[in-house]
């Protein structure tokens, strides 16, 4: 079944949209949970949380880009759980991530503030991501979107892993000078 087939059940509250979209994205999804979960059960929880929210929010959304909406629909339920379950603890994977966009991606003072901030920054990114080539752009996303390892990343686009970190490392460079041009204030924090 085409995406557009399976919003049009969701505008009609046809409970077959939410078997559909399992069907088809279902695997895509468990992939993506995993990945920051590390937890079948968990998994599970928020694939099944993400088709609630989907169904819950289609109408009023009607997704020009399906498995991206509900990609990140899924990523922010499993960042939410993992803030929950990690409350005071720190997870590798991500404290590394989130060290490695530090420079180039702002951190707001207030919740107003980093809602429009956030807004304006995913508006820049789009404009920023749709200007790289088309391998800078693949193995930015699977480390940032799709959390992919190095390792991974290296394997799946046949170069070295040496290649993929230097990507990486100048991809985030031109992100910061991109986003400095834009007017964005970075909070840079130097070890």
């Amino acid at each position: 079944m085409e995406d557009y087939e399976i919003i049009c059940l969701f505008w009609k509250r046809d409970e077959m949209a939410i078997k559909h979209t399992e069907v088809k994205y279902g695997g895509k999804l468990c992939l993506l949970a995993m990945k920051i979960l590390n937890s079948r059960e968990d998994t599970a929880e928020c694939v099944n949380d993400t088709l609630l929210k989907t169904w819950n929010t289609i109408p009023p959304q009607k997704p020009t880009y399906f498995f991206a909406y509900i990609a990140k629909i899924c990523r922010h339920i499993c960042f939410g759980l993992l803030d929950w379950k990690n409350a005071q603890k720190r997870n590798a994977k991500i404290v590394e991530l989130t060290s490695e966009m530090q420079s180039c991606i702002p951190d707001s003072l207030s919740n107003i503030d980093r809602e429009v901030e956030s807004k304006e920054i995913g508006r820049l990114l789009n404009i920023f991501l749709s200007g790289l080539a088309q391998e800078k752009r693949l193995i930015f996303m699977r480390r940032y979107w799709y959390t992919d390892s190095i390792h991974s990343i290296s394997q799946r686009y046949d170069i070295s892993e040496s290649k993929v970190k230097t990507t990486l490392f100048r991809t985030r460079n031109e992100l910061e000078i991109f986003l400095r041009k834009e007017g964005i204030t970075l909070w840079t924090v130097k070890t």
